[in-house]
């Protein structure tokens, strides 16, 4: 008779967090872009845990987990602040042995003190490296591939450089501008942080900088009295020209915005593909009525749709959905000179003034160009949809297309709306009713999905002919709209599901779902308004729809999309999936912007390659290789965001430099314990008001209401708040606004918040003698 077998002992927590910490350190010093998910079941099958006793692991695991002690996401179960292998790094320091010393560039602090990683020499060039590359320095910011070093005492990683993407900040970008009694003149730096500094520039030493001049300068040693000085090293151009204010971004964020001569050599060199070229030929599409739906300000043209009714009889009532993409591999090929600029640059760069392109126009404004009546080379995927919008099948092919139109989105919305024009009418029924159609089914899965649905409008500057702004308004969202991006969200995800099955590698764009800490943190908070979260509690993104849809129209529908934004974590690109939180989606990858995307680009060269569709396929390339791109293309992406960003609020904040004294109507957009951030509601435009001027009060921060509490009286201003301010000052080139207060806060929020005051974490924040005298009028 056999015996049965012994059960397991149930591991200690510590002996979980060393198999977790051992399992990720192995899976480094192999040399792994990406470790293997560590979950439950990789940990019974390592202890050996079976059968009921797995129940004992789930609740040791989440004790851990609300203990702070592991993360949990989608990429699997880590120890409390441990580094992915591939990090954003900014090299701080060196040590006593002259290695550089480098931290995270983003680091959560309830994670705890910020892990430091000893920068190694490479011992031979990485991938993207060119020859005679400078080596990375202090103050520069890098991707660095990390290994746990488990010494005490010392930095927590070592690390060797892979990617160098920004040298120090050695020079400061401002404005110069005249000394009026002659004789040099002064810099006013553009950086908000440097906005209350000044520098003084010699005769000697403006070179060629005239007054109103964007300038570059080396600060100098200061004397004991007076500005600091500076020397001019560069002029990068008038501020009193059109797209000066995109420059400042563009120089601040160093995006590159020149292409190198090799680039554009191999741009003028590049000819029309044709039906027939290098042994391989594409299919016909030319007949098939595609058209091109964009901003009318749209330059290029990178994906065209159509639908049409499904004859299959396994689709009754069903539609197939084709979504058409620029060729752009066929002409932008591995390792070639348009290809490394393009990996630098990462993606393009849109300002309400200016792009900066990935790609030189040759290519993106032209070559791959879906222009109307031209025939181009396409990338095409044709799906199969059923009535009920579920997605039966796909399949890609390299065509030859010539867009039947090109249309704007409020021109097809108003040709569906019965407003048709002389381009929309003759295709009405060819090729916009069944494009609407074929969403309507979509739409149904959609809702069945629940992706996450949260309101945000964007905004869009105007700008007049001289550049400067004309007015900021709020594109309404049509159904035209709705209709490309979910057309566009199923051909991602069919290139995601293709390339899993060929077994190829991939860059996927993924979301993480968001961390147990600002779950908690949002769980706190939605306490104070009557809604109830258990206390670690697994969000889906159905759940966040719920509560959304709970305060809909009431006073809390504004902070609680808000915090619900700031719930969810940043969404990048990965070589190893972990799925899409917000979209409610497995797997999905960028496949249809590769003009203005680097992602994109290698999703087309891997299905060339899989797929065996011709020339321009993805090399044999590893995942540690995908890995380190990932990285780069993400760091761009954030840089971009940055940039454009920071540029709007320029703009916008030259707009409003004449209207100092007005009053607007805005919303309290960010709550600190020095004072509130307000977002205008006419423009968008985000000020800041000092805690210091909120009345005759003690405004004390506190976190879990997300507001600034009155000591005595009570008054309180919240996140979400519906306020009035006024302009009192507006620093233009630095893109920052301060506003006064003129709304009475709302009455105290309630006895328990009284109580929870006294907790030391809550800041009293005491009022100038200023904002003592003075008291705003209702």
């Amino acid at each position: 008779m056999a015996v049965p077998k012994k059960p397991a002992p149930i591991p200690s927590r510590e002996d979980i967090l060393a198999f977790i910490a051992r399992e990720r350190a192995a899976a480094a010093e192999a040399g792994a872009a990406i470790p293997e998910k560590i979950g439950k079941r990789e940990i019974a099958r390592a202890f050996g845990i079976r059968g009921d006793d797995k129940i004992l692991l789930k609740k040791i695991l989440k004790e851990l987990e609300i203990e702070g002690e592991i993360k949990r996401s989608r990429k699997g179960l880590h120890e409390k602040g441990a580094l992915p292998q591939i990090v954003l790094a900014d090299i701080i320091s060196r040590d006593r042995d002259g290695d550089l010393i480098a931290t995270p560039a983003e680091w959560e602090e309830e994670l705890g003190p910020t892990p430091r990683i000893v920068i190694f020499s490479p011992k031979k060039p990485r991938f993207g490296a060119r020859p005679g590359a400078p080596a990375a320095g202090i103050g520069d910011r890098a991707l660095v591939r990390v290994t746990p070093t488990h010494e005490t005492g010392g930095p927590a990683y070592s690390g060797r450089v892979v990617k160098l993407l920004s040298r120090a900040a050695k020079r400061v970008l401002g404005i110069f501008r005249d000394d009026p009694r002659g004789g040099g003149g002064r810099i006013v730096p553009v950086d908000k942080k440097l906005r209350d500094k000044e520098f003084r520039v010699a005769e000697a030493d403006r070179g060629e900088a005239r007054d109103g001049d964007l300038v570059s300068v080396e600060t100098l040693s200061r004397g004991r009295l007076g500005l600091p000085v500076a020397k001019v090293r560069e002029r990068l151009g008038s501020m009193n020209s059109e797209k000066a204010i995109s420059l400042i971004a563009i120089n601040v964020h160093g995006i590159p915005d020149i292409f190198r001569p090799e680039t554009l050599e191999a741009s003028e060199h590049a000819r029309p593909a044709r039906m027939e070229a290098e042994g391989f030929r594409r299919e016909d599409w030319r007949s098939l009525p595609l058209v091109t739906i964009d901003p009318p300000d749209a330059k290029d043209h990178d994906d065209a749709v159509h639908a049409a009714p499904d004859d299959a009889p396994d689709n009754p009532e069903g539609f197939i959905v084709t979504v058409a993409i620029a060729d752009v591999s066929w002409y932008v090929r591995s390792t070639s000179a348009l290809d490394r600029e393009a990996l630098d640059r990462g993606n393009s760069v849109y300002f309400p003034d200016r792009v900066v392109p990935m790609l030189p126009e040759r290519i993106s404004n032209d070559l791959c160009s879906l222009r109307q009546g031209e025939d181009r080379p396409a990338l095409a995927c044709r799906m199969r949809i059923g009535k009920d919008g579920h997605k039966l099948d796909h399949s890609f092919h390299r065509v030859m297309m010539r867009s039947a139109a090109k249309l704007s989105y409020q021109q097809a919305q108003d040709a569906i709306d019965g407003r048709p024009d002389e381009t929309t009418r003759p295709l009405l029924d060819e090729a916009l009713r069944p494009l609407w159609r074929a969403h309507e089914a979509t739409r149904i899965a959609r809702e069945k999905r629940s992706p996450l649905d949260l309101d945000l409008p964007e905004r869009k500057i105007l700008l007049k002919p001289d550049g400067t702004v004309d007015r900021v308004l709020t594109p309404p969202r049509l159904d035209a709209h709705k209709l490309i991006e979910e057309f566009m969200i199923l051909a991602n995800v069919s290139a995601a599901e293709t390339l899993e099955a060929e077994k190829s590698h991939l860059i996927y764009r993924a979301h993480d779902e968001p961390s147990l800490e600002k779950l908690n943190a949002l769980s706190e908070f939605l306490a104070t308004i009557g809604i109830k979260l258990a206390k670690g509690q697994v969000l889906k993104p159905m759940q966040f729809n719920a509560i959304l849809a709970k305060v809909r129209g009431t006073e809390h529908e504004n902070v609680v999309n808000e915090i619900v934004l700031r719930t969810q974590a940043q969404a990048e690109y990965v070589a190893e999936n972990y799925g899409h939180f917000g979209l409610h989606l497995r797997r999905y990858a960028h496949f249809t912007s590769p003009i203005r995307r680097y992602a994109d680009l290698i999703v087309h060269r891997a299905l060339v390659r899989a797929l065996d569709l011709g020339p321009g396929g993805l090399p044999e390339m590893g995942r540690e290789h995908l890995a380190e791109i990932a990285a780069r293309i993400s760091a761009a992406e954030r840089r971009a965001m940055a940039a454009e960003r920071e540029t709007t609020d320029r703009l916008i904040a030259v707009f409003l430099a004449d209207k100092i004294g007005a009053s607007f109507e805005g919303r309290i957009a960010g709550v600190t314990p020095s004072g509130l951030f307000v977002k205008l509601a006419d423009t968008g435009a985000d000020g800041f008001v000092p805690a210091s001027t909120l009345g005759n009060d003690f405004f004390r921060f506190e976190a879990a209401h997300l507001a600034l509490i009155g000591s005595r009286s009570g008054e309180t201003f919240q996140l979400g708040d519906a306020v009035t301010v006024r302009l009192v000052e507006a620093a233009p080139f630095a893109g920052a606004l301060r506003f006064e207060m003129l709304s009475e806060g709302k009455p105290r929020i309630g006895r328990a918040t009284a109580i929870k005051s006294k907790v030391s974490r809550a800041r009293t924040v005491k009022p100038s003698a200023k904002a003592s005298r003075r008291r705003a009028p209702a």
